[in-house]
Protein backbone atom coordinates (compact mmCIF):
# COMPACT_ATOMS: atom_id res chain seq x y z
CA UNK A 1 0.00 0.00 0.00
CA UNK A 2 1.44 3.50 -1.16
CA UNK A 3 -1.40 5.27 0.86
CA UNK A 4 -3.42 5.57 3.39
CA UNK A 5 -7.20 7.17 2.16
CA UNK A 6 -9.37 8.18 5.08
CA UNK A 7 -12.79 9.30 4.46
CA UNK A 8 -14.94 11.50 7.53
CA UNK A 9 -18.56 11.43 7.35
CA UNK A 10 -21.40 12.67 9.15
CA UNK A 11 -23.84 9.83 8.48
CA UNK A 12 -26.91 11.06 10.57
CA UNK A 13 -27.90 7.62 11.42
CA UNK A 14 -25.82 4.92 10.41
CA UNK A 15 -28.50 2.26 10.36
CA UNK A 16 -30.75 4.40 8.46
CA UNK A 17 -27.98 4.75 5.95
CA UNK A 18 -26.29 1.82 5.86
CA UNK A 19 -27.31 0.66 1.96
CA UNK A 20 -25.78 4.60 1.23
CA UNK A 21 -22.55 3.58 3.39
CA UNK A 22 -22.19 0.45 1.42
CA UNK A 23 -22.60 1.55 -1.58
CA UNK A 24 -20.00 4.40 -1.32
CA UNK A 25 -17.56 1.56 0.05
CA UNK A 26 -18.07 -0.61 -3.06
CA UNK A 27 -17.10 2.23 -5.30
CA UNK A 28 -14.57 4.36 -3.48
CA UNK A 29 -12.74 1.48 -1.71
CA UNK A 30 -11.00 3.86 1.30
CA UNK A 31 -8.73 2.55 3.86
CA UNK A 32 -10.67 4.15 6.43
CA UNK A 33 -14.04 5.36 6.91
CA UNK A 34 -14.35 7.67 9.92
CA UNK A 35 -18.49 8.53 10.96
CA UNK A 36 -19.83 10.72 13.15
CA UNK A 37 -23.16 10.79 14.43
CA UNK A 38 -24.07 6.68 13.93
CA UNK A 39 -26.82 7.19 16.58
CA UNK A 40 -26.60 4.47 18.08
CA UNK A 41 -25.12 1.98 20.87
CA UNK A 42 -21.98 0.14 19.98
CA UNK A 43 -24.23 -3.55 20.58
CA UNK A 44 -26.20 -1.67 17.25
CA UNK A 45 -23.59 -1.27 15.29
CA UNK A 46 -24.06 -2.80 11.87
CA UNK A 47 -20.96 -4.15 11.83
CA UNK A 48 -21.78 -7.04 9.67
CA UNK A 49 -22.20 -4.53 6.71
CA UNK A 50 -18.66 -3.21 7.03
CA UNK A 51 -17.27 -6.72 7.97
CA UNK A 52 -18.81 -8.20 4.45
CA UNK A 53 -16.88 -5.20 2.19
CA UNK A 54 -13.44 -6.35 4.31
CA UNK A 55 -13.34 -3.08 7.01
CA UNK A 56 -13.13 -5.79 9.82
CA UNK A 57 -11.55 -3.64 12.54
CA UNK A 58 -13.70 -1.10 14.03
CA UNK A 59 -13.71 1.44 16.92
CA UNK A 60 -16.83 2.16 18.24
CA UNK A 61 -18.33 5.09 20.69
CA UNK A 62 -22.16 4.93 21.04
CA UNK A 63 -24.81 6.20 22.56
CA UNK A 64 -28.19 5.42 22.92
CA UNK A 65 -30.29 8.03 19.50
CA UNK A 66 -27.99 10.47 20.06
CA UNK A 67 -24.25 11.23 18.81
CA UNK A 68 -22.11 8.44 18.60
CA UNK A 69 -18.53 8.52 16.18
CA UNK A 70 -17.09 5.04 15.07
CA UNK A 71 -13.66 4.36 12.61
CA UNK A 72 -13.77 1.31 10.38
CA UNK A 73 -10.57 0.27 8.60
CA UNK A 74 -8.89 -2.41 6.23
CA UNK A 75 -5.76 -2.31 8.40
CA UNK A 76 -5.81 -2.74 12.28
CA UNK A 77 -6.69 -0.37 14.78
CA UNK A 78 -4.74 0.14 17.98
CA UNK A 79 -7.67 1.68 20.33
CA UNK A 80 -6.24 4.37 21.74
CA UNK A 81 -7.42 6.87 25.07
CA UNK A 82 -9.66 9.74 24.00
CA UNK A 83 -8.58 13.17 24.71
CA UNK A 84 -11.10 14.38 27.46
CA UNK A 85 -12.46 17.06 24.99
CA UNK A 86 -16.64 16.35 26.20
CA UNK A 87 -17.36 17.34 29.82
CA UNK A 88 -20.39 15.89 29.78
CA UNK A 89 -19.66 12.09 29.16
CA UNK A 90 -21.25 12.40 25.05
CA UNK A 91 -19.75 9.95 22.71
CA UNK A 92 -18.11 12.60 20.62
CA UNK A 93 -14.31 11.03 20.07
CA UNK A 94 -12.46 8.43 18.87
CA UNK A 95 -8.90 7.89 19.10
CA UNK A 96 -7.14 5.25 17.22
CA UNK A 97 -3.74 4.21 15.79
CA UNK A 98 -3.69 3.55 11.90
CA UNK A 99 -0.29 2.35 9.78
CA UNK A 100 1.43 4.63 12.34
CA UNK A 101 -0.70 7.46 12.46
CA UNK A 102 -2.75 8.74 15.39
CA UNK A 103 -6.56 9.57 14.20
CA UNK A 104 -8.87 11.26 16.10
CA UNK A 105 -12.32 11.28 15.01
CA UNK A 106 -14.29 13.62 16.22
CA UNK A 107 -17.98 14.89 16.67
CA UNK A 108 -18.03 18.74 18.06
CA UNK A 109 -20.99 19.84 19.81
CA UNK A 110 -23.38 22.07 17.45
CA UNK A 111 -23.91 24.71 19.76
CA UNK A 112 -27.79 24.96 18.91
CA UNK A 113 -29.68 27.96 18.01
CA UNK A 114 -28.87 30.91 19.66
CA UNK A 115 -24.37 32.14 19.42
CA UNK A 116 -24.43 33.29 23.86
CA UNK A 117 -23.47 30.96 25.63
CA UNK A 118 -25.30 32.82 29.16
CA UNK A 119 -29.39 31.95 27.99
CA UNK A 120 -27.31 28.64 25.58
CA UNK A 121 -26.56 25.68 27.41
CA UNK A 122 -25.63 23.84 24.51
CA UNK A 123 -23.57 26.82 22.88
CA UNK A 124 -21.85 27.27 26.33
CA UNK A 125 -20.89 23.51 26.02
CA UNK A 126 -19.34 24.08 23.00
CA UNK A 127 -17.27 27.13 24.19
CA UNK A 128 -16.05 24.47 26.71
CA UNK A 129 -15.20 21.91 24.44
CA UNK A 130 -13.06 24.03 22.22
CA UNK A 131 -11.14 25.22 24.95
CA UNK A 132 -10.49 21.92 26.10
CA UNK A 133 -9.52 21.07 22.29
CA UNK A 134 -6.79 24.52 22.83
CA UNK A 135 -5.22 23.14 25.86
CA UNK A 136 -4.77 18.97 25.13
CA UNK A 137 -3.97 19.65 21.37
CA UNK A 138 -1.29 22.06 23.07
CA UNK A 139 0.55 19.56 24.92
CA UNK A 140 0.24 17.04 22.43
CA UNK A 141 3.62 15.04 21.01
CA UNK A 142 4.49 16.86 17.65
CA UNK A 143 6.70 14.15 16.61
CA UNK A 144 3.56 11.39 16.62
CA UNK A 145 2.00 12.04 13.12
CA UNK A 146 -1.89 13.08 14.44
CA UNK A 147 -4.98 13.50 11.99
CA UNK A 148 -7.53 14.86 13.26
CA UNK A 149 -10.96 14.42 11.12
CA UNK A 150 -14.73 14.61 11.90
CA UNK A 151 -17.84 17.24 11.76
CA UNK A 152 -16.37 19.89 13.57
CA UNK A 153 -19.65 21.82 13.47
CA UNK A 154 -17.63 25.50 12.14
CA UNK A 155 -16.98 26.79 9.16
CA UNK A 156 -13.98 28.28 9.84
CA UNK A 157 -13.10 30.95 6.56
CA UNK A 158 -15.60 33.77 5.14
CA UNK A 159 -15.68 31.05 1.46
CA UNK A 160 -16.48 28.28 3.84
CA UNK A 161 -20.30 29.73 4.13
CA UNK A 162 -22.42 30.27 1.16
CA UNK A 163 -22.62 34.08 2.71
CA UNK A 164 -20.19 35.33 5.25
CA UNK A 165 -22.00 38.71 6.05
CA UNK A 166 -25.59 37.18 6.70
CA UNK A 167 -23.96 34.38 8.76
CA UNK A 168 -21.94 36.32 11.03
CA UNK A 169 -24.14 35.77 13.74
CA UNK A 170 -25.22 32.10 13.18
CA UNK A 171 -24.24 29.55 14.95
CA UNK A 172 -20.76 27.32 13.02
CA UNK A 173 -19.87 30.79 11.89
CA UNK A 174 -19.66 33.45 14.19
CA UNK A 175 -15.89 35.02 15.40
CA UNK A 176 -15.72 33.43 18.37
CA UNK A 177 -16.22 29.87 17.15
CA UNK A 178 -13.70 30.10 14.55
CA UNK A 179 -11.04 32.83 16.39
CA UNK A 180 -11.35 29.51 18.54
CA UNK A 181 -11.25 27.15 15.82
CA UNK A 182 -8.23 29.10 14.47
CA UNK A 183 -6.37 28.96 18.25
CA UNK A 184 -6.67 25.22 18.36
CA UNK A 185 -5.27 24.70 14.52
CA UNK A 186 -2.34 27.06 16.00
CA UNK A 187 -2.14 25.41 19.48
CA UNK A 188 -1.82 21.81 17.76
CA UNK A 189 0.52 23.00 14.92
CA UNK A 190 -2.08 21.46 12.50
CA UNK A 191 -2.87 22.54 8.86
CA UNK A 192 -6.46 22.64 7.27
CA UNK A 193 -6.08 20.07 4.36
CA UNK A 194 -8.71 21.36 2.24
CA UNK A 195 -7.32 24.81 2.17
CA UNK A 196 -3.80 23.74 1.32
CA UNK A 197 -5.11 22.15 -1.72
CA UNK A 198 -7.73 25.02 -2.18
CA UNK A 199 -7.33 28.59 -2.19
CA UNK A 200 -9.25 31.01 0.76
CA UNK A 201 -10.90 32.39 -2.37
CA UNK A 202 -12.82 29.46 -3.57
CA UNK A 203 -16.23 28.60 -1.73
CA UNK A 204 -15.94 24.71 -0.21
CA UNK A 205 -18.71 23.34 1.40
CA UNK A 206 -19.33 19.91 2.54
CA UNK A 207 -22.73 20.21 4.37
CA UNK A 208 -26.58 21.27 3.17
CA UNK A 209 -29.61 21.57 5.30
CA UNK A 210 -32.39 19.77 5.08
CA UNK A 211 -34.59 22.88 5.09
CA UNK A 212 -33.66 23.94 1.08
CA UNK A 213 -36.48 22.44 -1.46
CA UNK A 214 -33.46 21.97 -3.96
CA UNK A 215 -30.25 22.05 -2.18
CA UNK A 216 -28.01 22.16 -5.30
CA UNK A 217 -29.42 24.77 -7.13
CA UNK A 218 -29.31 26.93 -4.12
CA UNK A 219 -25.98 25.66 -2.38
CA UNK A 220 -26.51 27.26 0.44
CA UNK A 221 -23.57 25.76 2.29
CA UNK A 222 -21.17 25.55 4.91
CA UNK A 223 -17.83 23.66 5.32
CA UNK A 224 -18.46 21.87 8.56
CA UNK A 225 -16.66 18.59 7.90
CA UNK A 226 -12.72 18.85 8.57
CA UNK A 227 -9.62 16.61 8.00
CA UNK A 228 -6.38 18.56 10.05
CA UNK A 229 -2.64 17.44 9.63
CA UNK A 230 0.08 18.08 12.88
CA UNK A 231 3.38 19.14 11.37
CA UNK A 232 4.50 15.49 11.94
CA UNK A 233 1.04 14.19 9.70
CA UNK A 234 1.01 17.27 7.26
CA UNK A 235 4.46 16.42 4.77
CA UNK A 236 3.07 12.69 4.31
CA UNK A 237 -0.61 14.40 3.23
CA UNK A 238 -0.88 13.51 -0.73
CA UNK A 239 -1.26 16.64 -2.92
CA UNK A 240 -4.39 16.80 -5.37
CA UNK A 241 -6.24 14.04 -3.19
CA UNK A 242 -8.44 15.74 -1.09
CA UNK A 243 -12.07 15.74 -2.64
CA UNK A 244 -15.39 16.43 -1.22
CA UNK A 245 -17.70 13.55 -2.43
CA UNK A 246 -20.59 16.09 -3.23
CA UNK A 247 -23.04 14.44 -5.10
CA UNK A 248 -23.62 12.07 -1.81
CA UNK A 249 -25.94 14.87 -0.77
CA UNK A 250 -28.38 13.73 -3.34
CA UNK A 251 -30.26 10.51 -3.85
CA UNK A 252 -32.42 8.98 -1.71
CA UNK A 253 -32.46 8.85 1.96
CA UNK A 254 -28.87 11.22 2.19
CA UNK A 255 -27.30 12.25 5.24
CA UNK A 256 -27.22 16.26 4.95
CA UNK A 257 -23.21 15.70 5.49
CA UNK A 258 -21.06 14.72 2.11
CA UNK A 259 -18.20 12.67 2.78
CA UNK A 260 -14.33 14.07 2.77
CA UNK A 261 -11.18 12.27 1.58
CA UNK A 262 -7.75 12.73 1.70
CA UNK A 263 -4.99 10.37 1.26
CA UNK A 264 -1.45 10.01 3.29
CA UNK A 265 2.17 8.53 2.36
CA UNK A 266 2.32 5.42 4.52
Amino acid sequence: MSDLSIVTWNINSVRLRAPRVSAFLEQHKPDVLCLQEIKCRESQFPTKVFEDLGYKHMHIAGQKGLHGVATVSKLPIEQLEPPEFCNLGHARIVASRIAGFDIHNIYLPAGGDEADPVINEKFAHKLEFLDRMERIYGEFDTNTPLIVVGDLNIAPHQNDVWSHKQLLKVVSHTPVETDAMARIIKAGSFTDLARREHGDNEKLYSWWSYRAKDWATSNRGRRLDHIWANAAAEPKAVTGTYRIHADERGGEKPSDHAPVEMHFNV
